[in-house]
């Protein structure tokens, strides 16, 4: 894996670049009933800048509230929901967005506002050139304004996921990710963590495929901190991927198989 964080004339040369392919936004929501429609609103005045020849998959989580109902009463052909029956995870709902999504280039989005939109024709326009671009909340350009204790968790993972699973980048949880679509539709195969850890999943596999990352600047304001449950969620999702990438080798052995199976130890 190569990652890289510079920044200077390939970029701005890069970005001068006009023509932009089809791009597919899946955004995972779980009860965001009122943010959702604002949340779809700015993410097309901004991708309305780059191209007209894009959609929108929302993948609504087993939602209580409304939701669905929200995104359903837009009635625009650009956006499209699916619906999970009962909360599964956010990585199994990108996962679900990923597999019918049409796009030669495919861009997680979060969908409670806290991460700016208005990066995303940098973004596309220099995936032209690599695998991945990453959101990071570290990179030196970026706004990041958190609880402190957020950002020392946020540092301390961080540091556990370098060390464990050899992944060298400087943030893997911000929720602002693209990529090209015959990247990410390979990558995911391999993906099986449901919830918080995912990310660290799919960058885990990026690195033994080889993939090119990207590291961008981004702004993030996030007013409360992270429940202790999904601190430890986030503990056990790691360490499944530790023991499938470093004691059984899972992934390596499966990176050329279409269809891989795997029975889990815990079933979260």
């Amino acid at each position: 894996m190569t990652v890289t964080t510079r920044q200077g004339a390939r970029e701005k040369d890069i970005i001068r670049c006009r023509r932009i392919d089809r791009i597919s936004i899946i955004m995972p929501a779980y009860n965001e009933s009122d943010k959702i429609a604002d949340a779809i609103i700015r993410l097309e005045n901004e991708l309305l800048k780059v191209t007209d020849d894009y959609e929108i998959i929302v993948v609504d989580d087993g939602s209580s509230d409304d939701t669905y109902e929200r995104v359903k009463s837009m009635s625009n052909p650009n956006v499209k929901i699916i619906r999970n029956r009962r909360n599964m995870g956010k990585g199994y709902a990108f996962k679900k967005g990923v597999s019918i999504s049409t796009g030669e280039y495919v861009i997680l989005a979060d969908a409670d506002l806290e991460i700016s939109f208005h990066e995303i024709e940098k973004y596309v326009r220099i995936l032209r050139y690599f695998n991945i671009i990453i959101g990071s909340k570290r990179h030196p350009e970026s706004i990041y304004i958190a609880p402190i204790m957020r950002k020392i968790l946020s540092l301390c993972f961080n540091m556990m996921v370098r060390l464990f699973t050899g992944v060298k980048v400087s943030d893997t949880q911000t929720g602002f990710k693209a990529f090209r679509g015959d990247a990410i539709r390979r990558i995911m195969k391999l993906v099986l963590v449901k919830r918080y850890a995912f990310d660290v999943e799919l960058l885990a596999v990026a690195n033994l495929l080889n993939m090119r990352i990207y590291e961008m600047p981004v702004v993030i304001i996030q007013g409360k901190g992270f429940p202790l449950k999904s601190i430890l969620y986030m503990l056990i999702d790691l360490m499944g991927i530790i023991y499938r990438l470093r004691i059984k080798k899972w992934y390596q052995k499966n990176l050329q198989n279409g269809k891989p199976k795997y029975k889990p130890i815990l079933n979260l």
